[in-house]
């Protein structure tokens, strides 16, 4: 919702402050130099992404005009996933949750948490980490690196459709250029007409690095801007899973220092209080007496 009022406010500043000084719109509308600047934009972005880079950005433009579900009662749910998980290994042993794991999209523990669980890069890496702890004994830093290997490739995923984006709207101005120097080679053309001709040929070629400065400031820069603050909350969010995980592994499963631990990793106004986590809880242990 916040980048489609981003897009209103740019385009009622800039068509706004144009029609306060009595612009013609006419003049701006040029279907060539749009074909022109957003058609080579578009080619450049499919020549320079491989096609599993660009079917990731196609994913993930859709993003930028929905709001993140990554809130507080969202934070809340999975402290509450991550300690049923805790509360069972620490009653039952770590084998005991072998099966679950091994078929996490059937298991009746995830299942209670299908909006957790629901996400495939969340699941495998809750599931996977759970399996190296029941096969191998690792010592805390080792387990913490292979975390840490997981998190640094998910992000760098997460993060490629906005540098692409990035350096497309960075040729964009270039493009722009290109048009308004074919503008003017067609002006020139036609030398021998008019001034008011010329005028009007010259604006339309001048129209081309309009498009080409605006759409890189104000449209394509402020969205791979926008994906990018995405994919760091994402980390956050990752980070939180890693800590808390970190935190039971190395501690016994102390499920109070764990769930604790997590919640000190969200970040910001997401955060839930101390007194709203232990009243999550209460409440999660009253329904399963």
């Amino acid at each position: 919702m916040t980048a489609i009022i981003g897009i209103v406010v740019v385009l009622a500043a800039v068509l706004g402050g144009y029609a306060m000084e009595s612009g013609n719109f006419h003049v701006l509308f040029q279907p060539a130099e749009f074909l022109i600047i957003f058609g080579a934009a578009i080619g450049s972005l499919i020549l320079s992404s491989p096609s599993k880079v660009f079917k990731a950005i196609i994913k993930d433009i859709g993003h930028v005009f929905t709001d993140s579900k990554l809130n507080k009662g969202y934070y809340i749910r999975l402290l509450l996933l991550l300690n049923a998980v805790y509360a069972k290994i620490k009653k039952e042993g770590l084998i005991a949750i072998e099966a679950d794991v091994e078929n996490y999209e059937k298991s009746a523990l995830f299942q209670k948490h299908s909006d957790i669980m629901g996400d495939r890069d969340v699941a495998e890496f809750i599931c996977d980490t759970i399996r190296v702890m029941i096969t191998a004994n690792y010592p805390p830093h080792e387990m913490e690196n292979l975390m840490d290997i997981d998190l640094e490739i998910n992000n760098h995923e997460r993060m490629v459709p906005s540098h692409s984006i990035n350096k497309m709207g960075d040729a964009l101005p270039g493009l722009g250029i290109v048009a308004a120097v074919l503008g003017v080679v067609l002006t020139m053309g036609m030398i021998t007409e008019p001034p008011e001709v010329l005028g009007h040929h010259i604006g339309a070629a001048l129209v081309g690095t309009f498009l080409g400065v605006l759409t890189c400031y104000g449209f394509v820069g402020p969205i791979a801007t926008n994906l990018e603050h995405k994919a760091n909350e994402r980390a956050a969010y990752m980070n939180v899973i890693k800590t808390s995980l970190m935190a039971a592994y190395s501690t016994d499963f102390m499920i109070h220092f764990a769930i604790e631990s997590g919640r000190r990793a969200i970040p910001g106004e997401d955060r839930p209080s101390f007194l709203e986590v232990e009243d999550a809880l209460k409440k999660w242990k009253a329904t399963k007496s």
